[in-house]
């Protein structure tokens, strides 16, 4: 397995081994032993599955408080997921990673606790699954507006679909300080 650096410091790329036959593959999606030994320390309590057709775009969401990890991977079709730092007084505070993840690449992205979250689907459809170090909160849940011009994604889709809810996310510089995690010093 190969972790990769991203842009934003904690948010990463994994390239899982695979191991290839005549028959197909295997790959271990997740280990809690080798993910550690890579600085991945993290317990995860819940598994989403989200199914999505083309030019869908779901996000940028996050909890807080109750902030989540997040270990993304698309197991069918392609995605372009992106985390945003939001944790007031983190250096990159506002910026951005993306990372293309599909059934083809099997790459995995790590979220920490503090960076919002978003993908939107370039292929035909999608079908997502991605690991959350806490609970599902509803009270905690919280979302910014996909097309922020202060945070600039450049995201592959220019005329998303999107939920009622992500279509009225406000923008981060709209967000009252006590509705966005702090930086502790950490990744």
């Amino acid at each position: 397995m190969k972790v990769l650096e991203t842009s934003l410091p904690g948010t990463l790329i994994i390239q899982p081994d695979i191991f290839k036959d005549n028959r197909g593959f295997f790959m271990e999606t997740y280990h809690r032993e080798k993910y550690a030994a890579k600085g991945l320390d993290q317990s995860f309590v819940q598994d989403n599955l989200s199914y999505s057709a083309r030019s869908t775009l779901r996000g940028l969401h996050y909890q807080y408080p109750n902030a989540q990890a997040k270990l993304v991977q698309a197991l069918k079709g392609e995605i372009y997921d992106v985390a945003v730092d939001i944790r007031q007084g983190s250096p990159s505070f506002g910026q951005w990673a993306g990372a293309h993840l599909s059934d083809e690449n099997k790459n995995q992205l790590f979220i920490p606790q503090g960076f919002a979250h978003g993908f939107c689907v370039i292929s035909d459809t999608a079908l997502v699954v991605y690991k959350c170090s806490s609970f599902y909160a509803p009270e905690s849940e919280k979302g910014i507006f996909w097309s922020d011009p202060d945070i600039g994604i450049d995201w592959p889709v220019k005329d998303p679909l999107l939920s009622p809810k992500d279509s009225h996310s406000p923008c981060l510089k709209d967000i009252p300080p006590d509705c966005l995690p702090e930086y502790r010093g950490l990744p």
